[in-house]
């Protein structure tokens, strides 16, 4: 029932979310995404929206490179844990803190995790800012070594 709540805040606040952003949607899709090389970021990336059915959601391509980035599944809980882990890595903002007070309310059981998620985050240096888009065709391990990705 928990996941449920988060699961339908998020879909009521998708559209909304997506009009304030101010970013530029990327304008491509999977199959684009599969044809940069293999180990690279964009190609990583297209087999992560590939094998968990997903589509590129506009404006919010970076969230889905955060998933590629960290190593992050896609349950309600591992969604949690992922916006403590960008806390921890410097990243703000109003969604990101009320993701965090909502799911650390609902998910209690899972505080250990997410506090280790924090500090995860913490130890990397700073990725959440980079333009990810100029980054497809790095290679996924050099990008990961270079931020101190775990």
């Amino acid at each position: 029932m928990r996941a449920i709540i988060l699961e339908k805040l998020y879909e009521w606040s998708l559209i909304p979310y997506q009009s304030f952003k101010k970013n530029q949607a990327w304008d491509m899709g999977i199959e684009d995404l599969l044809q940069y090389s293999k180990n690279t970021l964009g190609y990583e990336m297209g087999r992560f929206l590939l094998n968990n059915n997903f589509d590129l959601q506009e404006k919010l391509e970076s969230h889905d490179v955060f998933h590629v980035l960290t190593g992050t599944g896609t349950s309600v809980p591992e969604e949690i844990s992922m916006q403590f882990y960008l806390l921890g890595n410097g990243k703000r903002s109003i969604y990101l803190l009320t993701v965090i007070f909502l799911g650390g309310l609902l998910f209690p059981d899972y505080l250990k995790m997410f506090v280790s998620k924090y500090r995860i985050g913490k130890a990397s240096l700073p990725f959440h800012q980079l333009d990810f888009k100029k980054l497809l065709d790095q290679p996924l391990a050099r990008l990961k070594a270079t931020f101190l990705i775990q």
